[in-house]
């Protein structure tokens, strides 16, 4: 299993979007004819894709879809496409037809990156603005507690929220956002973001000595630091802000021991996008003093439990509350659904993503002395849980919905970690809760 990307892929919707005229503003991407030579990778992509999912796919029928005719359908367009980021359009649609959480196109990286200047979450059914950038020319237009009710003139809601942020961060970014917007006193505007574009180099020089290799280690470091894991010690409580399931074995033990110090450990999955199924089986085995199956893992030729082994009596035995939202997918709705069933602890927030099988990167490469690379996640296994249910397109609702208001997240207040402080014996209001674990950005270039 690996961390998921930021989104599923809906067939229906990636090929309404196919048309590069779309959107107001229109994409980053370059706007000129095809060469033939750029067909021709993009169709050598495609059939890579083909491949990929042929070889790999963890259900033989793939749902029912004709595999063959919908990439000859995929190829024809991709012929007629005008520009690059339409033919990566197709070939995301493609791998979209699946319907699978875990089945998508990660496209060769952009010489540009774009600062949209915001960030946007779903709460409930409904999208608000949470954070916003100083400096960018978001600042002065959105600002958090803002409902997101169009975005290019589409409605932004859960079901389509997904494939809106796999279009706009991966298939295609913006030069300029057309949002409406309605603020937590019910005020209604319009208004137009101007994306913050850092320009980098076409071709990076890794040869001994070369520069830009200083320049990638700090772009790794500075990603890595944010999703660093963090914790704070609040009397009996231990409170773990985990971004990610990608962790050793000794680093999951060691946190642990520290919870072992304490009556509670408030977990905080929020955000958290899964990783390694190692991870996974290793948080469990850590919270159970017996073996415990998580799901039965069902792939293309064999069907087998998938097993957390105990650490014993060195399991940490306290009370456990764990947060999630809808950004929690795959590992992380494991663990709480697990929670759930076993009876571990109460599981609060929002419903979760609904993202859950396990899958594999294939990478792939085209060229000699320049090179691009790109990827394809494909499913290689469904997860199915002990009460006979798949979590894929369903997620976890926890015990206890709480979600914040558009005037909490205005007021920059987090009631979801309040209110678990509360039930672990914590005297902790809403403001001081936000306050544990604030947003860090990437340093802008």
């Amino acid at each position: 299993m690996h961390i998921r990307k930021p989104s599923y892929v809906l067939a229906a919707f990636l090929l309404l979007l196919a048309s590069p005229s779309i959107f107001v503003g229109g994409p980053l991407a370059q706007r000129e004819q095809l060469s033939s030579i750029d067909q021709d990778r993009d169709r050598g992509i495609l059939r890579d894709a083909y491949d990929a999912v042929k070889k790999h796919y963890y259900d033989p029928t793939y749902h029912g879809v004709d595999l063959d005719a919908r990439y000859r359908q995929c190829e024809d367009k991709i012929k007629a496409a005008p520009v690059n980021g339409e033919a990566f359009r197709w070939i995301a649609a493609f791998l979209g037809g699946l319907n699978d959480s875990h089945t998508f196109f990660v496209p060769p990286a952009r010489t540009s990156q774009v600062e949209y200047g915001f960030r946007m979450q779903v709460f409930g059914d409904d999208v608000f603005v949470t954070h916003v950038r100083p400096g960018t020319d978001a600042e002065s237009k959105v600002h958090p507690g803002d409902q997101i009710t169009l975005y290019q003139g589409f409605s932004v809601n859960r079901r389509d929220f997904h494939d809106l942020s796999y279009y706009l961060n991966s298939l295609s970014p913006l030069a300029v956002s057309q949002l409406n917007l309605r603020d937590p006193d019910g005020g209604i505007r319009q208004v137009s973001v101007n994306s913050k574009l850092q320009q980098g180099r076409k071709v990076l020089d890794f040869t001994s000595g070369g520069s830009d290799v200083w320049q990638y280690i700090r772009e790794e470091e500075n990603r890595d630091h944010l999703v660093r894991q963090q914790y704070v010690e609040i009397g009996d409580v231990m409170i773990w802000k985990m971004p990610e399931f990608f962790l050793e074995d000794s680093e999951v033990d060691r946190f642990f021991g520290v919870a072992q110090r304490h009556r509670t450990l408030i977990l905080d999955l929020r955000g958290n996008p899964g990783g390694a199924i190692t991870t996974l089986e290793r948080m469990v085995g850590n919270v159970f003093d017996h073996d415990l199956k998580i799901a039965d893992r069902i792939a293309r030729k064999e069907q087998k439990p998938q097993i957390a082994k105990t650490r014993g009596d060195r399991a940490f035995g306290g009370r456990m509350i764990v947060l999630v939202d809808s950004r929690s997918a795959s590992a992380a709705e494991l663990f709480a659904r697990v929670t759930q069933l076993e009876h571990r602890g109460t599981v609060l927030g929002d419903r979760t993503s609904g993202s859950v099988m396990e899958a594999r990167i294939y990478r792939y490469s085209q060229g000699m002395d320049t090179k691009i690379f790109y990827a394809f996640s494909v499913t290689d296994a469904d997860l199915v849980m002990n009460d006979g249910r798949s979590l894929e397109h369903v997620g976890v609702t926890p015990d206890e919905i709480v979600l914040p208001s558009a005037q909490d997240l205005a007021d920059n207040r987090d009631p979801v970690l309040a209110r678990a402080a509360g039930l672990a014996g914590l005297k902790m209001n809403t403001s001081e809760a936000a306050k544990l674990f604030p947003l860090e950005w990437l340093p802008l270039q």
